[in-house]
């Protein structure tokens, strides 16, 4: 297994998304360009939904072709539930689309006001178009373990679905703990048995630090053999359509995991922060990972300290 990790970063997105204050259009552009410059190579930049469903991303095409323009190297992913958003992001230069579908009933319709095989359907003929079309492709595998409305989400209902989603062949299939309410030994069980029954070089978590478990969950999917995790910088995060979601696992706190643990990241731990800084101004109150305040009293020390 890979001695580094894939961080995807879903700040721009999911970690804007529930954010009170609108975060203009230059200052998206501007924490691209931050993230792009912090090292981060797989950003999830938007998702292309109705402006009054999200208002946050109601500039979803001026914000994708931006980052595709400026910065060609980059993996920018667009979120994609329909046709529509399927259609918009293509016309924005989007390469790369993520798709989900959710475990629970209950969660798909107030998510995405369909059921949890309609989202299927309609993620399967968007899969299809996307071969055609040449387009990189991640499903996300939404309540894995845990339910807004229904609950614990049975372990074999979850495999059912990653094991049916799996055969429409995605790049990645990311497996969610949308609410962050999972616990340590649950995500390593789960992960260890779907890396046995698919491929786990291909699989990500995706996990919240709601409950102060996002650090544990992510330490037990690493011993599972999980090497792509999702993460928003400064600990942004949040569904408006799950009731009790907080914020993802912090991006920092997951490099500093990995470098704690002797894996790379690619990510440089000084601008990372400059970015933290940077986003921390436009949302207007303080955020930050776990690690901020032995950071910050390092930097005091020692200005200098920085690792990749």
């Amino acid at each position: 297994m890979s001695e580094s990790l894939k961080i995807y970063e879903v700040g721009p997105r999911d970690g804007l998304q529930n954010e009170a204050n609108l975060i203009n259009t230059t200052q998206k552009k501007a924490l691209v360009d931050g993230l792009v410059a912090a090292g981060l190579q797989h950003i999830e930049l938007t998702s292309f939904v109705h402006p009054q469903a999200v208002p946050q991303m109601a500039d979803a095409d001026e914000v994708m072709a931006y980052g595709r323009s400026h910065h060609p190297q980059t993996d920018f992913i667009g979120l994609v539930f329909n046709q529509r958003g399927y259609d918009r992001a293509l016309a924005a230069g989007c390469r790369a689309m993520a798709f989900g579908v959710s475990v629970s009933e209950t969660f798909s319709q107030k998510n995405t006001r369909m059921s949890s095989e309609r989202a299927y359907e309609i993620t399967r003929d968007l899969m299809a178009q996307a071969r055609r079309n040449g387009i990189w492709t991640r499903i996300y595998v939404m309540t894995a373990w845990v339910c807004p409305f229904e609950g614990n989400t049975p372990p074999f209902r979850t495999i059912a679905l990653a094991e049916r989603l799996w055969q429409l062949e995605p790049d990645e299939l990311a497996i969610a703990d949308t609410i962050g309410h999972a616990n340590p030994l649950d995500v390593g069980h789960l992960m260890e048995n779907l890396g046995r029954r698919l491929a786990m070089p291909k699989l990500a978590v995706h996990l919240h630090d709601t409950q102060a478990m996002g650090l544990a969950n992510a330490t037990t999917a690493l011993q599972a053999g999980v090497r792509i995790f999702d993460s928003s910088v400064g600990g942004l995060g949040g569904c408006p359509f799950a009731p009790g979601a907080a914020g993802n696992l912090a991006t920092e706190d997951l490099v500093f995991l990995a470098y704690k643990m002797g894996l790379g990241t690619g990510v440089d731990f000084a601008r990372l922060w400059d970015v933290v800084y940077q986003i921390e101004a436009y949302v207007g109150r303080p955020i930050g990972g776990r690690i901020r305040q032995w950071w910050e009293s390092q930097c005091a020390q020692e200005p200098t300290v920085a690792f990749r």
